[in-house]
């Protein structure tokens, strides 16, 4: 049997549940409040200022953000379900192809083209984000046990866990499925488990301690507008990947009504509950209880502890296990740490599985080369795609493990292409429904425009900041824009190329079907 086909297809055996759970593996609530927490922690404005104190009323602004994107995703995929794994790429082109006037046709393949380089900036990247992050992981649990990890061994477990997730998403979708289910459910127990355990430290306050938070209602109330819209730019990075569920469309069983549910309810359970319960509690209980080392070997509480540690999430559950249960915070450090690592394969898999089938859509287009195009004739996965994948993830992996400049590099590049493809798709839904009968105002026009202006918003703002912090964070954002300008010049050589190989023109007019 020949090992790949180009006339393989995709099998819809994916139902609302199935659809959902891989968008939730990506938004991965477990991963990234372990993850960002010290980040949101040590924040501050260009006058030093801290934001610390605005930690759950920014990420409540950054969902309301999302939900705007969201919509537009969602109204989308309810008139293009035939979109398949193209998503938004297949979305910009119809919302083009299906006007009458030729003046707007013409726009169609620029307008995909430009959704497919920003899809790959993010759906390409991130993977490699999530592979640096694993090896720090592990290196952290290795070191709990006294086991100090070279920079080598830690770039040596990225490539493997690179590999590893590229078989898992090589075997086939109801495989990483089932993964991402599993996963789901750990995280979340996990972390109700926490927050409990948080808000019972809170409540009995075993250790006397004084708590950053005067009371119940300081965690949810904004302190200042600028300290809410400083941490929503660190917030909205936690919530991205509802829409990864629409790249399933053509393994869906009824993608019209199940994709643009499961964009919605993806956000709901990941961003709505998890997320506003986990920061929640971690907000309510943080105190000068917990302790850290700063300059000149000072002793550092609370916020300064949280923003100096590179597990902040990992030192609480040590302490609240130490006081409560009985002095078990070691072993429930490393339970809910083993959980976190869990919750980052999800969401490298599901990355994994998004990207490949935008490639793979582009692939069949012929925007791409062709091999990213065919599918394994066993598991009608896009195996080429895949292996690549996994050894881009792997090198980008290894950047970001050399220093904390080249992972926040990396994160930047990833988190341009997001704004820009999430930009993109709120505009492309006010082309799509500009004259349809299925036009709506509020969902069509002011939902999108408001996406639209958030999500440049947020973009300016994180390079805005980066870029006048000076030093290190110049130098990170300078080099996000530098890789995003590289791939958007690739891409550009690439479309020349195939044009003179086929005599297919960049602007063409023609009728939708």
């Amino acid at each position: 049997m020949a090992e790949s086909s180009s006339s393989t297809q995709m099998r819809r055996t994916l139902n609302l549940t199935g659809v959902t759970v891989n968008a939730m593996a990506l938004i991965a609530p477990g991963a990234f409040l372990w993850i960002t927490y010290q980040v949101q922690a040590a924040q501050t404005t260009p006058d030093g200022t801290s934001t610390a104190m605005d930690m759950w009323p920014g990420i409540l602004f950054a969902l309301i953000l999302a939900f705007l994107t969201a919509i537009s995703y969602s109204e989308l995929a309810k008139i293009y379900p035939e979109a398949g794994t193209a998503s938004a790429y297949y979305f910009a082109e119809k919302a083009f192809l299906d006007k009458t006037e030729p003046g707007h046709q013409k726009w169609a393949r620029v307008a995909k083209l430009a959704t497919g380089w920003a899809a790959h900036l993010f759906y390409w990247v991130y993977p490699g984000v999530m592979v640096s992050f694993m090896a720090i992981l592990l290196a952290y649990i290795a070191g709990l046990f006294g086991i100090n990890l070279s920079v080598p061994a830690e770039i040596a477990i990225g490539v493997i866990f690179s590999f590893v997730v590229g078989y898992i998403a090589y075997r086939g979708v109801t495989g990483s499925t089932l993964t991402a289910m599993l996963i789901n459910i750990i995280q979340l127990t996990a972390l109700v488990g926490f927050s409990i355990l948080a808000i019972a430290y809170r409540l009995i306050n075993p250790s006397h301690a004084t708590f950053v938070h005067p009371n119940a209602l300081s965690v949810v109330m904004p302190h200042s507008l600028i300290g809410v819209l400083f941490q929503s730019t660190i917030a909205i990075l936690i919530l991205v990947g509802f829409e990864s569920c629409t790249a399933f469309g053509a393994e869906a069983i009824n993608p019209k009504r199940d994709v643009p549910r499961a964009v919605l309810i993806s956000l709901l359970i990941q961003g709505l509950i998890a997320y506003m319960f986990e920061y929640f509690a971690a907000n309510f209980s943080l105190s000068d209880a917990l302790t850290g080392t700063g300059a000149n070997n000072a002793v550092i509480k609370g916020w300064d502890a949280a923003a100096a540690s590179s597990a902040p999430i990992g030192d609480m559950i040590r302490l609240y296990g130490d006081t409560l249960l009985g002095g078990i915070g070691f072993g429930l450090t490393v339970v809910i740490a083993i959980t976190v690592a869990l919750a980052i394969l999800g969401t490298t898999l599901s990355c994994f599985n998004t990207g490949v089938r935008v490639s793979y859509a582009m692939a069949q287009d012929a925007e791409m080369p062709e091999p990213l195009g065919l599918l394994h004739n066993q598991y009608a996965t896009p195996h080429t795609a895949i292996w690549v994948m996994a050894v881009v993830s792997a090198i980008i992996g290894a950047i970001g493990t050399l220093s904390i400049v080249g992972l926040t590099l990396i994160t930047l590049a990833s988190n341009f292409g997001t704004f820009v493809l999430y930009a993109l798709t709120c505009y492309w839904t006010i082309v799509a429904f500009g004259g349809r009968k299925e036009f709506n105002f509020f969902k069509h026009l002011f939902v999108p425009v408001l996406g639209l202006l958030a999500n440049l918003a947020m973009l300016v703002t994180i390079l805005f900041m980066g870029i006048l912090g000076g030093g290190d964070s110049q130098t990170e954002s300078i080099g996000a824009l530098v890789i995003a300008l590289a791939w958007a010049v690739v891409s550009g050589i690439y479309v020349v190329i195939r044009n003179r190989q086929s005599g297919r023109p960049l602007f063409v007019q023609r009728q939708s079907a």
